[in-house]
């Protein structure tokens, strides 16, 4: 067991910039596990495109806004969700503040 002394703050949790295991993983690199598991998940949807099409349609029978529900749920597995974007003119301010919509009477 190693005797070093490690750098804590006042609250006991580990500096900024202090690791335990300095040859441990680097951060940003994919833990193996993890990547094993999205692999599998991937090959298991892969594997089960044609039923998961059929049971969609099963449930929107009885409810299609479950099955959209469901659709949605998986889509977040494979498609990024975007970024919220604030639109300003160029001088900064709101693009959109004397816009004015009118619906009905």
């Amino acid at each position: 067991m190693s005797s070093r002394k490690v750098e804590r703050d006042s609250k006991g949790r580990l500096k900024k910039g202090v690791r335990l295991n300095p040859k441990g993983r680097t951060k940003g690199t994919p833990n193996k596990t993890t990547a094993e598991i999205r692999e599998a998940y991937q090959k298991l949807v892969d594997d089960n495109l044609d039923n998961m099409k059929e049971w969609l349609e099963r449930v929107a029978e009885d409810d299609p806004n479950k099955a959209l529900d469901m659709m949605l749920k998986l889509s977040e597995y494979f498609i990024p969700k975007l970024a919220r974007q604030e639109l300003t003119g160029p001088d900064g301010k709101d693009l959109f503040k004397d816009i004015k919509f009118e619906f009905g009477d």
